[in-house]
């Protein structure tokens, strides 16, 4: 069964984030969706007999296959983390966790700022499962390349240009800032429940 892309219209008007800005951003990440289909499909076709690390149809599609999966995930958690500024606020058990991970809530938000500036991709704060602690994950080049093995996204910032240049031009500073300002607490909260609750488990 294919996937569908979900909608996320209701962000529209509602962050510092344009409408055209947005729409944009949406068609980039159905992108993703249709081209994970694809990918799916195809290697259910696929002639496994002939991989190798050269080349193979079968090879090609798997090592591509991260870059749609991680496309369409990663852009799926960055438009649920977004809100109407001021809309939501960290519950106490994320501050105690960022705080224990961080030093502080706004040693967090600097050093997630420092990893958006770092490269082109994705800052990711996610939650190590090795020192049990939260700590800041830089995505860079392809969707794949940098991702923690076994961690749990916390909050996904997109610092690809496309998630920002319509509204911001060379201004990255500026849409990050702009970020914060609209990021979902309630996301937030909801995903550090739930990764408490497996931990626990």
């Amino acid at each position: 069964m294919a996937l569908e892309a979900k909608n996320f219209d209701h962000l529209l008007g509602k962050t510092k984030l344009t409408d055209k800005q947005l729409q944009a951003h949406f068609t980039l990440y159905q992108g993703y969706v249709k081209k994970l289909n694809e990918i799916l499909e195809r290697l259910g076709k696929a002639d496994r007999s002939t991989a190798n690390y050269s080349f193979s149809e079968y090879s090609e599609l798997k090592r591509r296959e991260p870059v749609a999966y991680n496309g369409t995930v990663l852009h799926e958690l960055y438009f649920e983390g977004l809100a109407p500024a001021g809309k939501t606020q960290p519950d106490a058990a994320v501050k105690k966790m960022l705080a224990e991970s961080y030093g502080s809530m706004e040693k967090w938000v600097e050093d997630m700022k420092a990893a958006g500036m770092s490269a082109h991709g994705w800052a990711l704060t996610v939650f190590d499962p090795l020192s049990k602690k939260l700590v800041t994950d830089l995505v860079h080049s392809e969707h794949h390349a940098g991702l923690f093995a076994n961690s749990r996204i916390v909050v996904a910032m997109d610092v690809w240009e496309h998630a920002y240049a319509i509204d911001y031009g060379i201004k990255k500073p500026d849409y990050i800032a702009a970020f914060f300002e609209n990021l979902n607490w309630d996301a937030v909260n909801a995903r550090v429940r739930a990764l408490q609750a497996a931990v626990a488990a």
